[in-house]
């Protein structure tokens, strides 16, 4: 059996409660700093295997750097060890209620110098859940209003999926018709995590520093949800997955 990667599983009745009365709970610690940083080593290999080098993430230049994800891993990564974690996959059936399975893994990276300003927007936007999803989103460096930390609109979940727009930059990603003025900028240190809703508003900030921005996100679906793509049924989520979930032989953008 794989050496577990997370530092504890467990959460109190109290955590649970806030997770669903306000759409998010942040975990501090979930994993230590030296997994942090192996992590976040690996995050960098993958952006370069898709043909951006490290000094290309210092300073964005096109749409693309306002945020970099892929899914793609190696088999002996720490990574496999996280999007397979089975404490990952506990703390996610608890916050959503039930039997839980791996939706989808991928990279958060945000160049800097003024790496993109992410819209507020819910996942939910994109493919529709008809049941309960949620993201557990890990900082692999420190995280800052300055390098674009996440921001999260407490409570917005229980407004159910809201209409959307294309954001104004036109780069194909959503946003809300009229974002919410009151919101949470997470700031987070290594190795913390932050679990929201499917439902959840929230977006980031330019990354202002001369550093990349990584994080990494893990997404999970309970076991009753169904999912609609651009009104198109695609049927029970556990039955029907949207996406193959396994490692690569290389990181190379012909697996993306």
């Amino acid at each position: 059996m794989a050496r577990e990667i997370l530092r504890y599983r467990e959460l109190t009745d109290n955590e649970a409660r806030f997770y669903n009365e306000s759409g998010y709970l942040v975990l501090p610690g979930l994993i230590s700093r030296p997994n942090a940083a192996t992590l976040a080593d690996e995050v960098l290999q993958v952006v370069e295997g898709l043909g951006i080098g490290r000094a290309d993430l210092r300073r964005a230049t096109t749409s693309k750097d306002k945020l970099r994800q892929s899914r793609q891993y190696l088999a002996h990564w720490e990574l496999a060890r996280l999007i397979h974690s089975e404490a990952l996959l506990a703390i996610a059936a608890r916050l959503m209620g039930g039997p839980s399975t791996l939706y989808l893994p991928f990279t958060a990276v945000k160049s800097g110098g003024g790496g993109g300003r992410f819209h507020f927007h819910q996942d939910n936007q994109y493919t529709r859940f008809s049941g309960p999803g949620i993201n557990i989103w890990f900082a692999l460096g420190e995280m800052s209003p300055e390098n674009g930390c996440l921001q999260i609109a407490p409570g917005t979940h229980l407004n159910g999926t809201l209409d959307s727009i294309e954001s104004d930059d036109r780069d194909g990603h959503r946003t809300v018709a009229v974002e919410p003025d009151r919101f949470l900028p997470l700031r987070m240190m290594p190795g913390d995590a932050v679990a929201f809703t499917r439902l959840t508003l929230h977006g980031s900030g330019a990354n202002r520093t001369d550093q990349p921005r990584l994080a990494y996100a893990v997404q999970f679906h309970r076991d009753d949800a169904r999912a609609t793509r651009a009104g198109e049924d695609l049927g029970l989520l556990k039955e029907n997955p949207r996406y193959v979930i396994a490692p690569v032989a290389e990181i190379s953008p012909a697996n993306e």
